[in-house]
């Protein structure tokens, strides 16, 4: 298995493909790299850019390296012991997971406590991805806008209260 980067353009396949033969024509095979008048040569022959030839023939001619190759003196590591996971920890991920599911079942709980009314502003308003306006809402249940807000914030309160009780008798962290 090889992480040599194949041709992506038309040229780049043209080279990929021919580059070698064309070096074996100009004896070129065991120089590593090639010098300005063998690489105007290949380029003229195949009609491609000098730059992609040079650039070929370095990613051609480098050796492909094991990534379980011991490493140092005694050989007790390998190269793929310092590639860094950058993906999520596992366990962290599960825990926040099982955190917001937690919390989630508290929400769910703490709403039961507030009225009818009271639920249904804070769902429309707080709980949704398009929030309605407290002008949508004023008309909903014929009342001021400001009622409304008044309605939003002592219900945030009272959901905000039970919450962290439970919170805390459930032992989770309360951030307050």
């Amino acid at each position: 298995w090889s992480l040599v980067k194949l041709g992506t353009t038309a040229a780049q396949k043209k080279l990929f493909f021919n580059l070698r033969r064309m070096k074996g024509e100009i004896k070129a095979l065991d120089s590593g790299q090639l010098r300005p008048e063998q690489v105007s040569h290949i380029a003229t022959k195949l009609n491609v850019p000098e730059k992609d030839v040079i650039s070929m023939n370095g990613r051609m001619s480098g050796s492909d390296a094991s990534l379980n190759a011991p490493m140092g003196a005694e050989g007790d590591m390998e190269w793929m012991d310092w590639l860094e996971d950058e993906d999520s920890n596992q366990a962290q991920e599960f825990a926040d997971n099982q955190e917001f599911d937690a919390r989630m079942t508290l929400l769910q709980e703490a709403m039961t406590d507030l009225s009818e009314r009271e639920q249904h502003i804070l769902q429309e308003r707080r709980l949704t991805d398009e929030p309605k306006t407290l002008e949508q809402l004023s008309e909903v249940y014929n009342v001021s806008r400001e009622r409304i807000r008044q309605i939003e914030v002592r219900a945030f309160e009272k959901l905000q209260k039970a919450m962290q009780k439970m919170a805390k008798d459930t032992g989770l962290p309360t951030g307050a």
